[in-house]
């Protein structure tokens, strides 16, 4: 980088070279290094300097189960509305619940309006929402870095945008948190190669169409 702390192609190659890891070895992994990567998350970029990012770190077991058991139950309904019988419905929530507890910690992160601008009109309400949720995708991006750079496995689940009143219920959280995402985290395993779009079809130079 720029200041000689560190080589910029190597940094560049350890970004590109993160990971999720879809099923996730069993092992336990020191608490303090999760807490460590979530402080590091924090230096992510937000709007206003809002930081609307909360997180809640789950270890106990029983918490979690609570917690998967509580969002299984919305995500039953969800999956009846679709019309799957009960007998696949229970097959693909247990397989779900089965994965996640391979995790031996879960972060569960959440985004709160609370410091964010308010406007008289619903447009920009909207956008400051849209800035909100930017925010904390900015964080979660960096946590799941600091633990790739901890040699650790990590893998970005959406269930509590699905199960929002569960999480809130089981979690003890204030109403202002919105659940946005859940995050296993464990002993590396199950990642594939990337499959990245080539750059021409996501990016282009100056006006869509010219090829950078």
């Amino acid at each position: 980088m720029g200041d000689g702390t560190c080589d910029e192609e190597e940094l560049l190659r350890f970004i590109s070279s993160r990971r999720s890891s879809k099923l996730l070895r069993e092992g336990e992994v020191p608490l303090q290094k999760v807490i460590r990567a979530i402080e590091v998350a924090t230096s992510a970029p937000s709007a206003h300097n809002a930081q609307p990012w909360r997180v809640v770190l789950i270890e106990d077991r029983e918490v979690l189960r609570e917690l998967l058991e509580a969002m299984a139950e919305e995500w039953r309904r969800d999956l009846r509305s679709d019309g799957l019988p009960e007998q696949k419905i229970e097959a693909i929530v247990r397989e779900s619940m089965k994965r996640t507890l391979r995790a031996s910690a879960v972060v569960v992160v959440c985004m709160t309006m609370r410091e964010m601008d308010r406007y008289p009109d619903e447009r920009r309400n909207a956008c400051e929402r849209v800035m909100a949720v930017q925010s904390v995708a900015a964080f979660i991006q960096n946590l799941l870095l600091a633990l790739h750079a901890m040699g650790l496995g990590a893998c970005w689940r959406c269930g509590p945008l699905f199960a929002p009143d569960a999480v809130r219920r089981v979690l003890n959280l204030p109403e202002d948190f919105e659940p946005q995402a859940l995050i296993e985290i464990g002993l590396p395993g199950g990642t594939r190669d990337a499959r990245r779009k080539p750059l021409a079809e996501v990016a282009a130079l100056n006006r869509w169409g010219r090829q950078l």
